[in-house]
């Protein structure tokens, strides 16, 4: 089935597409560093779109400094996106303890709050305060997930709080809870990057994200812990063991 089939059905910019499914050629070498690519023409007739539409896709590119635009000359590629670190997700608690060692931590925005969102209210009895955070996690310089906790604000005291402004939280709600948890459950959901969003993790908008809904509660039935996470779709695999 032609490429530009499944363009024309997406909800997504037909430009940002074509703008992604470029980049992906310079990544895989079929547009070389160095190598003029084709012109826009060529490519209005190869995806069946208007030439404006190309136009516009290689601007995002030109933006992002991959290819280089010259007056009767074409465009050429200048540089190949900098791989980006995976992120190996694994599904037992040891594993995601673990998973974010290492890592830079910059928090973005805190407040203790006294409700949850409302989808978390069949996940638990709520505590009477919570302190939430918003954080971007880095690993080698390269954003690659943007998360949000909420917290039992008496297990939050008990951190101490200044742990939580550079470490991840999942082994610090270890250190000080990890006896009291009696169940904890993880979603996974597959989305698309908003203007926020792809501007915190320097994504194209609507490029792949993956999202992770994490909870937590303890022995009482208490909901102690609500996590969710938008990870880069580019740095994330998740393993899962079958036997």
């Amino acid at each position: 089935m032609p490429v530009y089939s499944d363009i024309s059905r997406s909800r997504i910019a037909r430009y940002l597409q074509l703008a992604t499914l470029f980049r992906n050629r310079i990544v895989s070498g079929e547009w070389p560093l160095g190598e003029r690519i084709p012109n826009v023409e060529q490519l209005a007739d190869e995806f069946q779109v208007a030439r404006g539409t190309i136009r516009e896709a290689l601007g995002v590119l030109a933006e992002e400094e991959l290819i280089e635009r010259f007056r009767a000359k074409g465009s050429f590629v200048i540089k190949v996106p900098a791989p980006k670190g995976i992120h190996h997700l694994e599904s037992d608690w040891k594993s995601m303890i673990e998973s974010h060692q290492g890592v830079e931590i910059r928090v973005l925005e805190q407040a203790h709050v006294k409700t949850l969102p409302a989808y978390a209210a069949q996940m638990g009895e709520p505590a009477p305060e919570y302190e939430m955070m918003l954080r971007l996690h880095l690993r080698d310089q390269h954003a690659y997930l943007v998360g949000r906790f909420y917290l039992d604000r008496e297990l939050y005291r008990k951190g101490p709080p200044k742990r939580f402004l550079r470490e991840p939280t999942l082994p610090i709600l270890q250190d000080i809870a990890g006896d009291q948890i009696a169940s904890a459950n993880q979603i996974l959901t597959v989305g698309t990057a908003d203007l926020e969003v792809a501007r915190l993790l320097e994504l194209p908008l609507n490029a792949p994200t993956v999202k992770v809904c994490r909870t937590a509660v303890d022995c009482n039935g208490r909901l102690i812990y609500l996590a969710e996470g938008l990870y880069r779709g580019d740095t994330f695999t998740l393993e899962i063991g079958l036997r």
